[in-house]
């Protein structure tokens, strides 16, 4: 097959003790899956699980300095587990959706909070709120075989060294298999997709200069600086 222009190189994440990368398909999202983040968001905490999307290419990985978004006056951080598939399918259930995960890594679901404040005011989608350019941030792939299955344990953020988000993956709403199984009842999954499965309470703005980190208990921190407007 011929292309009219070369095509961009694929999205990837590195993944802990291997020069291999991880090739990202899809980047999915959970909304409002902790219950004191749902009650914060002005939301019922028992309500079904939904999904947006990330587009693949807004990834960015541990370290890096982030220009400040254009058209926001209010970029907000989420502290997140990230779950990355080796194997996929349709109406996986979710006793088989373990078998589906091939690692785990920390994650930063950045969003232009402003705009899709208004988005929803108006009834219209949320994608230039969360699918922006450098929006996806993710560290490093740690395997299963590696760390085993995440279910428990402290996530958390700082910015400068300042607790902003406490919490504990048992607190999800929907457990990670529960999050599959519905995920693949709405499309087909597939090797390479990533779904960030929720943030805790204490989501706020991040300035010019800050630096993020991100904690997951089992998994490195992931850190990332905002920096001025490109």
């Amino acid at each position: 097959m011929s292309f009219a222009f070369p095509p961009a190189p694929p999205p990837s994440v590195s993944i802990a003790g291997l020069t291999a990368h991880f090739p990202v398909r899809r980047i999915f999202c959970v909304g409002r899956n902790y219950a004191e983040h749902a009650r914060e968001m002005g939301h019922d905490d028992r309500e079904p699980p939904f999904f947006f999307s990330k587009p693949s290419d807004a990834l960015v990985e541990h370290g890096a300095t982030i220009p400040y978004p254009p058209a926001t006056a209010d970029l907000h951080y989420e502290a997140e587990l990230v779950v990355a598939l080796d194997k996929g399918g349709r109406d996986i259930a979710a006793a088989d959706a373990l078998a589906c995960i091939y690692g785990y890594a920390c994650g930063n679901d950045l969003t232009r909070r402003d705009v899709q404040g208004a988005a929803k005011k108006m009834g219209r989608p949320w994608d230039m709120g969360k699918g922006f350019d450098r929006s996806a941030v993710v560290g490093p792939i740690h395997r299963v075989a590696d760390v085993g299955h995440i279910d428990r344990g402290a996530i958390g953020l700082s910015v400068n060294g300042a607790v902003k988000q406490s919490g504990d993956i048992a607190d999800m709403i929907w457990s990670t298999p529960e999050i599959i199984a519905c995920l693949s009842g709405l499309v087909a999954l597939a090797p390479g997709d990533l779904i960030l499965t929720g943030t805790p309470a204490g989501v706020g703005a991040l300035s010019v200069g800050d630096t993020c980190v991100v904690s997951i208990a089992g998994l490195p921190d992931l850190a990332t600086t905002i920096g001025p407007s490109a």
